[in-house]
């Protein structure tokens, strides 16, 4: 039986860089692009070599990219090894994550179970990974085809469609694959992790049955994998994101995740993983969600998006060569983005106690521009106006100070382009918020609107070719598909994709 686990993608609206150390929280909220992982037996029967060797066999396909690997596990040592390939490229999230979900089932299970768990290994790993559009920059099939920048394009273009590469870049900037800035990684690892530890009996993630311990087993296993395999320990809040949902997030300390970091000495995997799983996972999140009737909306720019280590590497380099300077324009970008989550909670808050007024408030806004936000009739109409104003200023001087670290960093966070077209794009009607989402550069930008105004903004975009993704926020995290009408879709989308 097939298991389909999905898990969301995320932009992260606050807290770039700051988000790296504790106890600077962000602001991340959860969209409607997921990464699906497709987890089902390889063989039918138990091979009988299979309990000879200790061995079994994973294959792991990706039809996006025209990739399929076949590994062998060991069973004793929950070792991958690759035996065939097609090609070169070899995916270490979702190495890593197989890896060390098949160990927590090992270390959760205990061994009255390791029979049972045997017998499922034993039966092989067919695992099929696919993105939604959405993670990825289809602009060039969508000119190509001579058709308009527009989501509507968008939505024409098959399920799960082939990904364009990057040309090679000698600087680095970009990655190998054209991505919009979704944490494709971090949302496919967790999907993988996910599916597993449901498939293997460690959790049960079905709706109406998850419960926050099992979250918890995803998440440690999750932020475990994805760190390990991108060679370093991260702030964590994509893979939080893709497990938990929109949320307000302060990163874990460093530290719990050490026995992992030891574990190339020789320790054995099932040890280390059970660890990460008793181990002090201080990290702090507390749901967070747009206020009502506000829209999330993303444009590509078409530069086919920015390497995050590398503006992250620049950005602890200029820390440390000048500490004064920089810690002030951290101090002062803190304060922004404290000051924007507070009037966006205030914004929540009064859209319950006086929801007619806000209704009142927010549709009069989102056909004028910021400065004809005036003249509330009552107290908590003006309430709401104040509050819609504060979160705007906040974020002009969020984007300010970002601006400045990458000035003083050589970085382009905020380049030049994205400057014209955030600007332009906060002085239309009914345009709340828009800012570079993360650590800024190229990646898609993001933009809050009021009401029924968002299409006005997607138009604008187009005409500045920009195009608006067909991303919205979506607060939930990850989730088993085997009875969401979706699951039909990927079927199809696996079946008529063939491997080159």
């Amino acid at each position: 039986m097939a298991v389909i686990a999905s898990a969301p993608g995320k932009v992260l609206m606050t807290g770039g860089y700051l988000i790296l150390e504790r106890p600077n929280a962000g602001i991340v909220l959860s969209t409607n692009a997921r990464f699906y992982a497709i987890v089902k037996p390889l063989y039918e029967e138990i091979k009988p070599e299979s309990w000879a060797w200790a061995w079994t066999d994973v294959k792991l396909t990706s039809p996006q990219m025209s990739r399929e690997t076949i590994y062998k596990l060991s069973l004793k040592h929950l070792t991958l090894q690759p035996v065939s390939s097609s090609s070169a490229s070899r995916n270490p999230f979702v190495e890593h994550a197989v890896q060390y979900a098949v160990a927590a089932a090992h270390a959760k299970l205990g061994k009255d179970k390791t029979d049972a768990l045997q017998k499922i290994l034993l039966q092989g790993l067919d695992i099929t990974i696919l993105g939604c559009n959405e993670f990825y920059s289809y602009r060039n099939q969508i000119e190509l085809q001579g058709l308009p920048l527009t989501p509507e394009s968008l939505a024409l273009l098959p399920p799960f469609s082939s990904i364009t590469f990057n040309a090679e870049e000698s600087s680095g900037q970009k990655p190998e694959v054209a991505k919009t800035g979704l944490g494709s990684s971090a949302a496919m690892t967790t999907a993988v992790v996910a599916s597993l530890l449901h498939y293997l009996g460690v959790v049960d993630l079905s709706s109406g049955k998850k419960v926050d311990a099992d979250l918890d087993i995803v998440h440690m296993i999750a932020q475990t994998a994805h760190c390990i395999a991108q060679g370093k320990v991260g702030s964590g809040f994509d893979v939080s994101s893709a497990v938990y949902g929109s949320q307000r997030y302060v990163r874990f300390s460093p530290e719990v995740l050490s026995s992992a970091q030891g574990a190339v000495k020789g320790i054995p995997l099932e040890e280390v993983i059970s660890d990460v799983l008793q181990a002090k996972w201080d990290h702090e999140r507390k749901k967070f969600s747009l206020p009502p009737s506000m829209t999330l909306l993303l444009g590509e720019p078409g530069t086919g998006g920015s390497s995050t280590p590398s503006m992250v590497g620049a950005v602890k380099k200029w820390q440390k060569s000048d500490p004064q300077n920089s810690l002030e324009t951290w101090r002062k970008l803190s304060e922004a983005n404290s000051a924007l989550e507070l009037h966006l909670n205030a914004l929540s808050g009064l859209a319950e106690k006086h929801s007619d007024a806000y209704k009142n408030v927010i549709n009069r806004c989102s056909v004028l521009t910021s400065e004809k936000w005036v003249g509330g009739e009552d107290e908590s109409s003006q309430a709401v106006i104040e509050a819609l104003l504060g979160a705007r200023n906040s974020m002009l001087g969020i984007r300010n100070h970002m601006r400045k670290m990458g000035e003083a960093a050589g970085i382009p966070i905020e380049p030049e382009s994205q400057s014209e077209l955030l600007d332009a794009t906060m002085n239309m009607e009914g345009v709340l918020l828009a800012g570079v989402p993360g650590a800024g550069g190229f990646d898609a930008v993001f933009a809050v609107t009021l009401g029924a105004s968002s299409d006005n903004v997607i138009r604008a975009w187009s005409s500045r070719n920009v195009l608006a993704l067909l991303v919205r926020e979506d607060p939930n995290g990850v989730s088993i598909e085997n009875n969401d009408p979706r699951a039909k879709e990927i079927t199809t989308a696996v079946s008529s994709i063939r491997i080159e």
